[in-house]
């Protein structure tokens, strides 16, 4: 993966260090990946949704990682200790269409916002689905291998239970030489856990609908607010968001969200 996003061939795996966090868990999910490699410190993480909130974890997670690098460091000397220069990417491969690349940034999140963050984190998302970056994919075998699994999987969703089509996509990926050895040896852990991720998936989809369409019907009948806050509080019971993401969801104007905190907030 290295290699494909910095068009370079190492083969010497001895010079890598990994410092991927073990347990650090935010909202759910682990840190997926990270290593120093040539002084510089990568964070490569997986997204299956549209998530502008990358950029807050990602400093979340350099933070945790950054004081395992020091720990045994004085902060407090006068002599400078040196860091090695974080690089974050996003592999993206949800449904939602979203560019081939684009760029997220920390200063997008604050509120209000600025023109001259004193604290930036940029982080490069890469659109993996079926036509995007097709260099990386070509000289990623691993990560092309991955996503055309994903993908067939989501074809045979179409068409038949979840199970059998974690069945099929496993059986077609060994048969065409794709993750081959990895799915023999591991195949009823990938089809329980892709299950589980796929199943979840779907979940959060339908009911950010449901809560919306919800919302929407209780709003003819008893007003819109009430309908508006009753799709918020769904959300928020159901998938844990905060209010604002609730809002995000809901399609709700900023000029119009102060009434709705204060109600939550009650």
């Amino acid at each position: 993966m290295y290699n494909g996003l910095n068009k370079t061939a190492y083969t010497d795996i001895e010079e890598m260090t990994i410092t991927t966090l073990e347990n650090a868990v935010y909202l759910g999910m682990k840190n997926d990946v990270s290593f120093i490699f040539h002084e510089s410190l990568m964070l490569y993480e997986h997204q299956s949704t549209d998530n502008p909130n990358m950029p807050l974890r990602s400093l979340l997670y350099i933070s945790d990682i950054y004081s395992n690098l020091t720990r045994d460091k004085n902060l407090y000397s006068t002599k400078r200790i040196c860091i090695p220069e974080p690089k974050f990417v996003v592999f993206y491969n949800g449904i939602k269409p979203l560019p081939e690349r684009f760029e997220l940034k920390l200063s997008d999140l604050y509120q209000p916002g600025t023109t001259e963050p004193m604290l930036e984190l940029k982080l490069l998302v890469l659109n993996i689905n079926p036509g995007n970056n097709r260099e990386l994919l070509e000289k990623c075998r691993t990560l092309n291998g991955y996503m055309r699994f994903v993908d067939k999987v989501r074809e045979c969703a179409k068409q038949k239970p979840l199970a059998e089509a974690m069945e099929e996509a496993v059986s077609w990926c060994i048969h065409e030489d794709i993750l081959a050895e990895f799915l023999r040896k591991n195949r009823a852990e990938v089809i329980s856990m892709g299950i589980y991720e796929f199943d979840e998936e779907k979940y959060i989809r339908m009911e950010r609908q449901e809560a919306k369409e919800e919302g929407i019907q209780l709003g003819i009948q008893s007003g819109i607010q009430t309908g508006i806050q009753t799709g918020i509080q769904k959300l928020i019971r159901n998938l844990h968001m905060t209010a604002e993401e609730a809002m995000d969801v809901l399609e709700i104007p900023e000029a119009e969200r102060s009434k709705y905190r204060s109600s939550i907030q009650k």
